[in-house]
């Protein structure tokens, strides 16, 4: 193995050259870096879009519900927590995850059961910077059920009770059906809560489950491999 050195715009880089390479798939992989580079400069031009945005609307002070980890059947240790509440610092944002789940939705949702695996291992690291929370419309011995069996143990979850907090950020229809959605909120010096950004995974009519890929990291390391994400789809159990 041998290293080859590069230099653009007075940078270094180095490459990694295994024996029997062939010229053709050298200038591929080069065509693929440069490609690699713009996506990630293209990246970072949508985060500072997304960091300009204007300041956004003022929105309801949600009641959302919140029980003890080990909360079951029956229990009764239930506490209504508002959404300027899972704010620990006027300066820190909140980052809340909808989760499909409640309502029509009478099973976890697989997918979001994935992105939330990930969310777990890195919220410790996410609460260095922003508050995070997991809401869905599951009752709260559901919810909490369910995070047993996946071993979440880092994550503040709450479920919507009766508010209309979920419908109004798009992730619940009227008739109760469940969509995942990422949204960020604000709250300022006076408590005033406003609505900052949402994404959902239907960007558009021919782009379904893909506007929140960048919360997981299990589909880019598929795409690094031969076959990419190919039809696989995650389960609850494997």
């Amino acid at each position: 193995m041998d290293w080859e050195t590069a230099t653009e715009e007075g940078v270094m880089l180095r490459h990694t050259r295994l024996a029997g390479e062939s010229a053709d798939y050298l200038d591929a992989r080069e065509e693929l870096r440069l490609a690699e580079i713009d996506l990630m400069r293209h990246r970072e031009r949508v985060a500072a879009l997304r960091r300009a945005l204007p300041q956004g609307p003022q929105v309801d002070d949600y009641v959302l519900l919140e029980g003890p980890a080990d909360l079951a059947a029956g229990d009764t240790p239930v506490r209504e927590v508002t959404l300027s509440e899972l704010f620990t610092a006027t300066d820190r944002p909140l980052i809340v995850y909808h989760f499909m789940y409640g309502k029509l939705q009478t099973d976890p949702c697989p997918m979001c059961t994935l992105w939330i695996d990930g969310f777990n291992g890195v919220a410790h690291h996410v609460a260095r910077n922003a508050d995070f929370a997991v809401v869905a419309a599951a009752d709260l011995p559901a919810l909490r059920r369910h995070a047993r069996h996946r071993g979440w143990h880092r994550l503040r979850l709450l479920s919507g009770g009766d508010s209309s907090f979920k419908y109004d950020l798009g992730s619940e229809d009227k008739d109760g059906g469940q969509d995942s959605t990422i949204s960020v909120f604000t709250r300022d010096g006076a408590g005033t809560v406003r609505h900052f950004y949402s994404t959902h995974p239907r960007m558009a009519d021919d782009i379904d489950e893909r506007g929140i890929d960048l919360m997981a990291p299990v589909w880019h390391m598929l795409d690094l491999t031969p076959k990419g994400r190919d039809d696989w789809y995650p389960d609850l159990d494997y």
